[in-house]
C-alpha cells in the first residue's frame, strides 16, 4: 500500500490540512472535529481581536485626554493661585494708600493729629503685612546668622553682649514665610 492509498495519518506523518492539530498536542477543538469552517473560525477571532485593540485604542486616548485636561487645570490653578494671592495682597494695601492720601489732604498745622494718623496708617501697614505672611527681622541682641543679617560694622564689645551677636540694626529685614525678602542690616561685636 503507498501512501496515497493509506486510510489515515501514520505516526510521523503530517495530517491532512483539513484537520488541524492543537499546538499543545491535546485533542482536535469540537468546531474543527465538527466540520466548521477554520477560515471563518480565524476571521471570527481577528474581528473580536480588532474589536478589543480598538476598546483599547479609544480607552487609551481617552487616558491621554483626561491626562492632558488634569495638567491644564493644574496649571491654571496655579496661576489663579499667584494671581489672586497678589490681589489678596493688594486689597490688605488700598487702606494704608487711603490713609496717606487723607494725611496729605490735612491742612491743619497739628503735629499730634499728623503723628497720631501716620502711627494708625503703620498699624494698617503692619496687619497687611501680617496677612500676607510678611515678618519683620529685627535682631537686636541675638546671634549674628549670615542667612538673615548682613553685617555692615563691627565694634569691639563693651561686656553686654558675646562676640557675634547683634548690637545695632541700622535697617530691618524681611521674611516671608520662611524665607528672607531682605537680610537685616546690623552692627555686630568683634570677636576676640
Amino acid at each position: 500500500m503507498t501512501a496515497a492509498e493509506s486510510p489515515g495519518p501514520t505516526t510521523g506523518e503530517n495530517p491532512p490540512p483539513h484537520e488541524p492539530i492543537p499546538a499543545d498536542g491535546g485533542s482536535v477543538p469540537p468546531a474543527a472535529a465538527s466540520g466548521a469552517d477554520p477560515v471563518a473560525e480565524l476571521r471570527a477571532a481577528l474581528d473580536a481581536a480588532l474589536a478589543k485593540a480598538a476598546e483599547n485604542h479609544e480607552l487609551h486616548l481617552r487616558a491621554r485626554a483626561e491626562t492632558e485636561n488634569v495638567r491644564r487645570r493644574g496649571q491654571d490653578d496655579v496661576s489663579k493661585a499667584h494671581k489672586f494671592a497678589i490681589e489678596n495682597f493688594a486689597e490688605a494695601l488700598v487702606p494704608v494708600s487711603d490713609s496717606l492720601e487723607k494725611a496729605l489732604e490735612d491742612r491743619s498745622a497739628n503735629a499730634q493729629a499728623l503723628r497720631d494718623g501716620v502711627e494708625i496708617t503703620l498699624r494698617q501697614l503692619r496687619a497687611a503685612f501680617e496677612r500676607g505672611r510678611l515678618k519683620e527681622i529685627n535682631p537686636v541682641g541675638e546671634k549674628f546668622d549670615p542667612h538673615r543679617h548682613q553685617a555692615i560694622s563691627a565694634v569691639p564689645g563693651d561686656g553686654k553682649l558675646p562676640p557675634n551677636h547683634v548690637v545695632a540694626v541700622l535697617q530691618k529685614g524681611w521674611m516671608i514665610s520662611d524665607r528672607v525678602l531682605r537680610p537685616a542690616l546690623v552692627t555686630v561685636v568683634q570677636g576676640s
